[in-house]
């Protein structure tokens, strides 16, 4: 079971939030805060924090410091910038999703929080991941890149389709997946899936 935490200045957001985690039986929450500035009163078994607040730069600090830094935060919001405070800082794991977004986006997103994935929708979270990977020094560009394919094949990988189904989103054959996977282990230098979604999550390849 994971246990979040949900944070929202008003009793209508967070009775929402609640109601909408509730329904996903691997999740459980905890408790709900109006604010992070008290971070006495976060649980010391939250998993995921979900906050529809600004969080302000020394709320996230003393948030880290009580923490250790284990903290996975994920942020509703819909601009980049709401999570532009968590760039650089040392948290477990992040994401952003859209205000709108449903009960089954949000309770697959605090599951992936919860292994130390970052998370969100593209046009949310590409500008952060830019940010993200230039701060960490990880933005050296491969040796080979990754073909316009490679990269459609890659982010079906990272939403766990097996070579079948990749084969059918994409109109090509299966041997033909084959051959794009072989190519994006070479170019990544990995030898799995995992470690390919990985990797492709840290460089801005992915966005899960």
């Amino acid at each position: 079971m994971i246990r979040v935490l949900v944070v929202a200045p008003a009793p209508a957001i967070r009775a929402g939030l609640r109601a909408l985690l509730r329904a996903d039986e691997t999740l459980e929450v905890i408790g709900e805060l109006v604010t992070l500035d008290d971070v006495a009163q976060l649980p010391p078994e939250t998993d995921v924090l979900v906050t529809t607040e600004s969080v302000s730069p020394a709320a996230l600090d003393r948030l880290l410091r009580s923490r250790e830094g284990r903290v996975a935060l994920l942020l509703l919001a819909d601009a980049p910038e709401s999570a532009g405070i968590v760039v650089g800082r040392p948290v477990r794991a992040w994401g952003l999703l859209p205000l709108d977004a449903t009960g089954e986006e949000l309770a697959a997103a605090v599951r992936a929080l919860h292994v130390g994935l970052l998370v969100g929708v593209p046009p949310l979270m590409e500008p952060l991941l830019r940010s993200r990977l230039l701060a960490a020094g990880e933005s050296e560009p491969l040796d080979e890149p990754l073909t316009a394919r490679e990269t459609e094949v890659l982010q079906l990988l990272a939403q766990g389709l097996a070579n079948k189904q990749i084969a059918a989103a994409l109109q090509i054959s299966e041997h033909t997946v084959k051959f794009h996977v072989s190519s994006i282990y070479a170019k990544l230098g990995v030898t799995n899936r995992t470690e390919a979604v990985g990797l492709g999550v840290r460089r801005g390849l992915v966005v899960l």
